[in-house]
């Protein structure tokens, strides 16, 4: 028996856990969460996700219709960088534009700044609309996960980004978002208030720092 083959042995007997590890067990130690996913399977989102396009139905075609002409604005504007004519601007072409023409360059990017950012302006309203809703369903996944967890007797759960190799079986996003939908029982408001903020909520919920001690020292 070789070096290699007495220490595997005497693994397998001193941790016979690692072999039988790979048997299906009750518990499942280690688990995979799409936590997004989760939130936009539930009802709850897909619910809110209906009425915001109702009710926004005529500011959200008016941003599809400009984000069209500002596309079309922008592809002829990028046209003479253009060299090859396939209708892209390549990063050789790029950087050779920047080198014989950088003012048309900077023009170009002051462009699609300038196209992003009114874009933004006009989907401001539906987005946090979209946003409140969100929050407000968040608010209840740390209890759905919590509960997943127990439930299946999760020891290490992870985000599919940190996985390299995961059965499909080790998923519980689906599991996550069935208890959002036991756990929300009624429609989210999609109307923040007026002067609602993103993440507000969850400073709110947070405990409050504590006070500074007005006989401490200064600079301490």
């Amino acid at each position: 028996m070789t070096n290699i083959s007495k220490l595997v042995f005497a693994a397998a007997i001193a941790a016979p856990g690692l072999i039988a590890a790979a048997a299906p067990a009750s518990a499942q130690s280690v688990a995979v969460l799409d936590p997004d996913a989760a939130i936009a399977n539930s009802n709850a989102w897909k619910t809110a996700a209906q009425t915001i396009q109702t009710t926004y139905k005529a500011q959200i075609a008016q941003v599809q219709a400009r984000q069209t002409a500002l596309a079309n604005e922008i592809k002829t504007s990028a046209a003479p960088l253009d060299t090859n004519k396939d209708g892209q601007i390549s990063q050789a072409e790029l950087q050779a534009a920047q080198t014989s023409n950088p003012n048309a360059v900077k023009a170009l990017q002051a462009k699609e700044q300038s196209a992003q950012q009114e874009l933004q302006r006009m989907s401001l309203p539906f987005n946090r609309a979209k946003a409140y809703a969100i929050e407000q369903i968040s608010g209840h996944e740390d209890d759905a996960v919590s509960n997943v967890v127990k439930q299946r007797k999760i020891a290490v759960l992870l985000r599919p980004e940190a996985t390299f190799v995961a059965d499909p079986s080790a998923d519980v996003t689906s599991a996550v978002t069935a208890e959002l939908d036991r756990l929300i029982t009624a429609p989210v408001s999609v109307t923040p208030p007026a002067n609602w903020q993103p993440g507000q909520q969850q400073q709110q919920a947070a405990p409050a720092a504590p006070a500074a001690n007005p006989s401490a020292p200064a600079g301490r």
